[in-house]
């Protein structure tokens, strides 16, 4: 036992970024890593540009129409080349410009090689349920029901320094307070009964318990408790649960047929890829385990929605231009909450204009962003959450690729596809 302890410890030194940090890397994961102001810019200017702009844009109707066929072409040789990078057996992509979409299914969907990946698809998202979650707080602040400056402390007495932690603190990241997936008994508890039904209480309490990393406000750390606290919020300010309330604001007025919330048990919609992990794992063990159905619980509303590449598609476009979601000044808030050209802002980041998020849980990786200097949605969904490249620290598999950056499968694939499309994503990579 000691064995697989040292390897829970080792291969999960990432476990406060388990879900994903939304920019691939824009935050050290380790405990005894030093927190920071965010992910590192090479050039000045906000990210995005002209908010404005992207806020009243309208997609023409070609946009539903098929790719040109030029435009596909580099598409499929971009996905190519990211699927040979990454550690992946199958993928499914989706991109839509205000001239046509191209969907992708490429790959198994299960590690055999048996059976094929297929685009309709329903894969786990992780983190990017975060941006669902600061939508819904978004709504809520629309609706005069909070405000982004309330102390969290007026609505969670318990929570250590609450009164000096805002609502936009917790969105933002700068809190101060600790993930609990930073907690020992959590994390030996988690791959030793993968079945376990988490809720989001406890998850509250196991991370205000931990020592705090920094005065409110004072810098950035990625925590999922943050997004835990604003779901607990949410129901708190409703009066109906996590599930119903995304169901009612989010899901059903933009029309997300397969975006699901798993309540209680690991069981993905069919169709579904199996997903594999090399989290867990006893110490020297390289061969993955299938996460498949590992309860997405303990994520909750920081990480346990189900969705397709279709949906992200259109959730995509939703989350940049705020469109069906929020009114024009609340989005012009979320856009320019981005402090500097790469950053994470209100429950969303962005790098060079595009705007989104990433998602990774045990067994799967996802990727959904918007670029709001062209109008393009971009989601990438991979049956793996294992790196490749050169990692220092994080798990690879024994033929992983050696001489490029250290990122996720579905952060590489993406940034091929963003290649192609000639406005090319620069994520910090991941170590």
């Amino acid at each position: 036992m000691a064995s697989r302890r040292l390897a829970m410890s080792t291969t999960t030194a990432a476990l406060a970024l388990i879900l994903s940090t939304a920019l691939s890397g824009c935050s050290a994961s380790a405990p005894e890593a030093p927190v920071t102001t965010g992910p590192s810019a090479t050039a000045s200017g906000p990210c995005v540009t002209d908010p404005q702009a992207v806020i009243s844009r309208q997609l023409p109707a070609a946009a539903m129409g098929a790719m040109p066929s030029g435009v596909a072409e580099q598409l499929e040789k971009a996905a190519r080349i990211g699927m040979g990078q990454a550690s992946a057996s199958g993928a499914v992509m989706a991109v839509r410009t205000p001239e046509g979409t191209w969907i992708k299914a490429a790959g198994s969907a299960d590690q055999g090689g048996t059976i094929p990946m297929t685009a309709d698809m329903h894969s786990r998202i992780g983190s990017v349920t975060k941006t669902f979650t600061g939508t819904l707080v978004l709504q809520l602040v629309q609706d005069e029901k909070v405000k982004l400056t309330d102390p969290i402390g007026r609505y969670f007495p318990e929570i250590p320094e609450g009164d000096k932690v805002t609502v936009a603190m917790l969105m933002n990241m700068t809190s101060g307070i600790a993930s609990y997936t930073l907690d020992q008994s959590f994390q030996d508890e988690f791959f030793t009964n993968t079945t376990r039904v988490w809720k989001p209480r406890e998850l509250m309490d196991m991370g205000i318990k931990l020592p705090r990393l920094f005065d409110p406000g004072a810098k950035f750390d990625y925590s999922n408790t943050n997004t835990v606290i604003l779901g607990l919020l949410v129901e708190k300010l409703t009066g109906q649960s996590y599930g119903t309330v995304l169901k009612d604001r989010i899901i059903t007025p933009l029309g997300l047929h397969d975006t699901t919330l798993p309540e209680t048990s690991g069981t993905l919609p069919s169709p579904h890829p199996d997903g594999v992990t090399l989290q867990g794992l006893p110490e020297g063990q390289t061969a993955p385990q299938d996460a498949t159905s590992w309860n997405p619980s303990w994520g909750w509303s920081a990480g346990a929605l189900v969705s397709t590449v279709s949906d992200q598609l259109v959730y995509g476009r939703a989350l940049g231009t705020g469109q069906g979601l929020l009114k024009p000044e609340t989005q012009t808030e979320r856009l320019t909450s981005i402090p500097g050209p790469a950053g994470y802002g209100l429950a969303a980041g962005c790098i060079g204009g595009w705007f989104g998020h990433t998602g990774e849980v045990p067994g799967f990786n996802a990727a959904t962003f918007y670029d709001t200097r062209t109008d393009t949605t971009v989601a990438v969904m991979v049956n793996s959450d294992i790196l490749s490249g050169d990692c220092t620290q994080s798990p690879t598999l024994p033929d992983s690729p050696k001489g490029i950056p250290c990122l996720d499968p579905a952060t590489r694939i993406f940034v091929a596809l963003s290649q192609a499309l000639g406005h090319e994503f620069t994520p910090n990579p991941k170590s």
